[in-house]
């Protein structure tokens, strides 16, 4: 693989990279450069969560990069993930792990690691404090949205000031060339990119992937609380799918007849792309994964009909072509098929997941 299909595979279905000459610059000096993504341990997962950055992921893998899957418990503990208790917050990482390496991120392809493991560390510690001495607590608080907290909270636990300075801390720590992320995360990204300027240290290359939006209607700019200052971009982040609002959302280990049924209730305006959920979970999950979606449509309308590329099947759904509840079973299949390995990863394994959904329903 050369240069330019290792980028061109890094930077498929991205929203953007920071910058995208660091990142040739890095391909072109390294062999193995280092790369992560960070999860909080926060409840079931979606395939918001395990797609779109599993198939970001296998991608950087594949284009060389050694990549580590941060499981951050100290950073959920912070964030009163799972009622702020450690154990509930490890037993559900465990949990992701088990989710990624069902969907092909092994340990044998990618290193896992707990926050607490580096958290040990005096020098960790004196990364988190340095970051914070170079940053204004406006700038810090500024960021504290990565967490999923609205900019206009007022009543702000002290820990979680440490949050920001902790994720870029992260970053330097793991001696990382590349942060990978959801847009959501950008702030945070920025941060360490800013403090690395100040005091000298690797400025890491930032790459972010899109906030799949939920099957619900999507918020509009204006209609919800203010998670970042571009009104857009908040709306997305109070769109996006979240395991609070299960009805919106296809976990990764849901039945074909849960996904079917979500699916079929899932907003899909006709002729529409922009707001359109289930072409978005075309276009970022399905064909990535493979490589082709099949309409089921009724033989009076044409029949079945097969697409090769996004675009193909946008241009025929903008025309009317393909009507929107057809679209919704053809993709509603497709994802039934690329979660298949999970289901059957958890009827081999019950333990984990089954522990995780004693733990949510006890809160």
């Amino acid at each position: 693989m050369d240069i330019e299909e290792r980028i061109d595979l890094v930077l498929r279905n991205t929203e953007e990279v920071i910058t995208r000459g660091e990142l040739r610059n890095l391909l072109e000096t390294s062999s193995r450069p280092k790369a992560y993504w960070g999860f909080e341990c926060s409840g079931l997962m979606h395939i918001g969560i395990g797609l779109i950055p599993g198939i970001k992921i296998k991608d950087m893998i594949e284009a060389g990069f050694e990549f580590t899957v941060f499981l951050a418990d100290w950073h959920s503990w912070i964030n009163n993930k799972l009622g702020g208790d450690m154990g509930n917050i490890r037993a559900c990482g465990e949990y992701f792990k088990h989710c990624f390496e069902a969907l092909g991120i092994t340990s044998d392809k990618a290193r896992y690691l707990w926050a607490a493991e580096i958290a040990g560390e005096i020098e960790y510690w004196e990364r988190v404090i340095r970051i914070a001495k170079a940053s204004s607590l406006l700038r810090v608080r500024r960021a504290l949205t990565i967490m999923g907290r609205r900019m206009d909270l007022s009543d702000v636990e002290t820990a979680w000031i440490f949050y920001p300075c902790m994720q870029a801390a992260d970053i330097f720590h793991l001696d990382l060339d590349v942060a990978a992320g959801g847009m959501d995360q950008r702030k945070a990204h920025m941060l360490a990119r800013d403090v690395a300027e100040k005091l000298g240290w690797k400025k890491p290359t930032c790459l972010h992937t899109p906030l799949l939006l939920g099957l619900l209607r999507p918020e509009q700019p204006g209609d919800a609380g203010r998670y970042d200052e571009d009104a857009a971009l908040s709306a997305r982040i109070s769109s996006k799918m979240s395991k609070s609002k299960p009805e919106s959302c296809i976990f990764v280990h849901d039945s074909p007849e849960a996904i079917r049924s979500k699916m079929r209730k899932a907003y899909c305006p006709p002729k529409q792309e922009e707001g359109n959920p289930v072409l978005e979970h075309a276009k970022y999950i399905v064909f990535p994964q493979l490589g082709l979606l099949e309409v089921p449509r009724p033989t009076r309308y044409g029949g079945p009909v097969a697409f090769e590329s996004y675009d193909e099947l946008r241009r025929s759904y903008i025309k009317g072509e393909v009507h929107p509840l057809d679209l919704k079973m053809g993709v509603a299949e497709a994802i039934i098929e690329i979660l298949k390995p999970v289901r059957e990863h958890f009827k081999r394994n019950p333990e984990p997941l089954e522990r995780i959904i004693r733990i949510e329903a006890t809160r």
